[in-house]
């Protein structure tokens, strides 16, 4: 028989998969347990449609993070911090503030978690940096850091 599965099910596979199993496994345990339904032609429907949408959002959000690189990539980003005369700052930039710092250039949310600085910024100058926007999709920027006034 037929099923489709309505929950992950360990021995079986995962939801929204379609699944041949025995009649009395899918009768006495699956059908009770509201892990299965039959695959009748609403089933199908539903998982095709289901299918459909997931894609679709995954496009929608594929073509975003291509544009926001678009966006990010070659920019400058500035950041003003306080230092002492010897050029070193007091204490570093983190992720955090060059993250904030991208976010409101942009114009878009970046979680601090996608960006990556090639080396811990602790002098004046520029450095490099990666957001990392969606998988395959990065970009490459710096971050100029400058002596606060």
């Amino acid at each position: 028989m037929k099923v489709l599965l309505l929950q992950d099910v360990k021995s079986i596979g995962k939801k929204d998969e379609i699944h041949e199993v025995s009649d009395g496994y899918a009768r006495n345990f699956l059908f009770p347990r509201k892990l299965a339904t039959a695959a009748d032609a609403t089933a199908l429907n539903l998982v095709k449609t289901k299918n459909e949408a997931k894609e679709h959002h995954a496009a929608e959000q594929l073509a975003a993070a291509k544009e926001l690189a678009a966006k990010v990539q070659d920019s400058t980003v500035l950041i003003k911090a306080k230092g002492g005369a010897s050029g070193r700052l007091f204490g570093k930039i983190t992720v955090k503030e060059v993250a904030a710092a991208l976010s409101s250039q942009v114009g878009s949310e970046i979680d601090r978690r996608k960006v990556e600085l090639e080396k811990d910024i602790k002098d004046f100058g520029s450095y490099g940096a990666t957001v990392k926007l969606h998988p395959g999709v990065s970009a490459s920027f710096k971050v100029k850091v400058e002596e606060q006034a």
